[in-house]
């Protein structure tokens, strides 16, 4: 049922001068002044102009130069990119776009852009991109002009578009606000890390030396080999990357497992990956997987007993590069897939700590607490994001009306 008001429309009813296909030229060998947008560029949303490639200086570059208020739809992408679009801003004359890439203009005088914008990134008109695709890869499929053309639009009036317009921007300049204190939280962990954990900047009251120790004075292999039990589902334990380091998820497998040779894992363990994916990957067990297993895909290491190191610190020092690294430089192998991690060699790499262990755990309360806050900062920035999803589906939907005056559409009114 449509709203009292609104009408059904597509995209091609509301363009003018038709949708265009860019233009993707051999790089350049040196920089000319014109830049042609890589397929990153087209990010959720926004366009990320550092992802961008050196273009020649010709007419077929310069025919496809971007002006502001163009829109971009990605025409091949991953099923889930497909169908991004955004908006270019004018912040440059000298960008172009690829062929990978489709560009329009909204006619001002049938729909607000703005509206246009948020409509457009909306689920349903997403969804309607990811189900129009086709491609016989399943990485990266294509939707063409014809079907950006008949993209279903539900628009309301003029004024009323506009209204849901800015309440909806409102939106995105809090969640824009939330990603760059997010971005910024990161950035100043990060700078903590490198200073802390090198030893640059100290905690006060402490003032003991910092010494190279060998990983193998603080930590030794162990094996905790299970029996099988045919009986049993085993909560299996693998290692994954994720975005600034690795972490665990437990999978039950049961007896679906192709391998019997499982070892059991306790809380201030640490594994190492020996496989392909994430060779090397070095990841404390977290209390909450104490008494899972793992295949011999994996090296367990534990603190010995008269070992001066907090776990936490460790920890956290296994992210830095310099252990983190130690990990592939310890295996060895003619190819990628086969490569065997040296275990023995890893425990004679040494690493720089403080000998005074308080110091490593107040350094490792530090750190988790600057965790913590962009923890915070993140649940923040999800809750706005689907706070904001859910109101687009009401708003653009006409299942929730802005309050307008039909007589002084310019007027604010209070959604």
């Amino acid at each position: 049922m449509i709203p009292e008001g609104w009408s059904r429309k597509n995209l091609k009813d509301v363009i003018e001068g038709g949708i265009k296909n860019g233009y993707s030229p051999l790089p350049a060998h040196n920089e000319t002044g014109l830049w042609v947008l890589g397929l990153g560029a087209l990010q959720e949303g926004e366009i990320k102009l550092s992802e961008v490639k050196p273009a020649p200086d010709d007419n077929k570059v310069k025919a496809s130069f971007l002006e502001s208020g163009d829109f971009l739809v990605s025409r091949s992408n991953t099923p889930e990119k497909v169908g991004r679009v955004a908006v270019f801003r004018g912040e440059s004359e000298r960008y172009s776009y690829p062929d990978l890439m489709m560009r329009f203009r909204i006619n001002e005088r049938e729909a607000s852009p703005r509206f246009m914008e948020q409509l457009l990134k909306s689920p349903s008109v997403r969804g309607y991109f990811r189900s129009s695709s086709a491609g016989s890869s399943g990485s990266m499929v294509k939707i063409n002009k014809s079907v950006v053309e008949k993209t279903p639009l539900l628009l309301p009036p003029m004024y009323e578009q506009e209204k849901i317009a800015r309440v909806l921007s409102a939106w995105d300049a809090a969640i824009t606000i939330s990603e760059r204190l997010v971005e910024t939280g990161q950035q100043q962990k990060n700078a903590l890390m490198q200073h802390l954990l090198t030893g640059k900047r100290r905690m006060p009251g402490f003032e003991s030396e910092w010494r190279a120790v060998p990983i193998g004075s603080l930590f030794r292999k162990v094996s905790r080999p299970v029996a099988w039990d045919d009986n049993f589902l085993y909560p299996l334990v693998s290692v994954r990357r994720r975005s600034g380091g690795v972490f665990l998820r437990e999978s039950l497998y049961g007896r679906e497992i192709k391998t019997k040779n499982l070892s059991m894992i306790k809380s201030g363990d640490f594994l190492i990956s020996k496989m392909q994916v994430v060779h090397g990957a070095l990841s404390k067990v977290a209390s909450g997987y104490d008494g899972c297993y793992v295949s011999g895909s994996y090296v367990i290491l534990r603190p010995k007993d008269d070992a001066c190191v907090s776990v936490d610190f460790f920890d956290w020092l296994s992210r830095t590069g310099r252990v983190y690294n130690m990990t592939y430089l310890c295996s060895y192998g003619v190819h990628i897939e086969k490569m065997t991690f040296n275990v023995d060699l890893f425990l004679k790499e040494e690493v720089c700590i403080p000998v005074d262990v308080e110091e490593q755990n107040t350094i490792a309360k530090v750190l988790s607490h600057a965790d913590e806050q962009i923890e915070a900062l993140q649940r923040r920035l999800d809750c706005l994001r689907q706070e904001k999803k859910a109101l687009m589906q009401q708003l653009l939907t006409g299942k929730r009306r802005v309050k307008v005056e039909a007589t002084a559409p310019t007027e604010e009114a209070a959604c």
